[in-house]
């Protein structure tokens, strides 16, 4: 049977802003997305603490809104943050 090629190769999904709320952080302005226990079926990892996001668990998505330097695209490099790491965030 024939493997899939690993995700980090494929195209990221697009995401429209229209999914989330626009929030800005020192670092930019980020489109953010809180999804609710029920729409999780996978693992993540936070980039606040390290920590994992148990698959099943509410969480933040969050993309900036134009790509940093060297990135594709915004949606290249969205995360899955555990909520009150993303809003401890500035």
């Amino acid at each position: 049977m024939a493997r899939r090629p690993s995700k980090h190769l494929r195209q990221p999904r697009p995401l429209p802003d229209s999914l989330g709320q626009a929030q800005s952080k020192v670092d930019g302005t980020w489109v953010v997305q809180a999804l609710s226990a029920g729409r999780t079926d996978k693992e993540y990892l936070c980039p606040g603490c390290n920590q994992r996001i148990a698959a099943g668990s509410p969480q933040i998505v969050a993309w900036p809104r134009t790509a940093h330097v060297g990135s594709s695209s915004p949606v290249a490099e969205r995360r899955h943050w555990h909520t009150p790491c993303w809003n401890r965030r500035r």
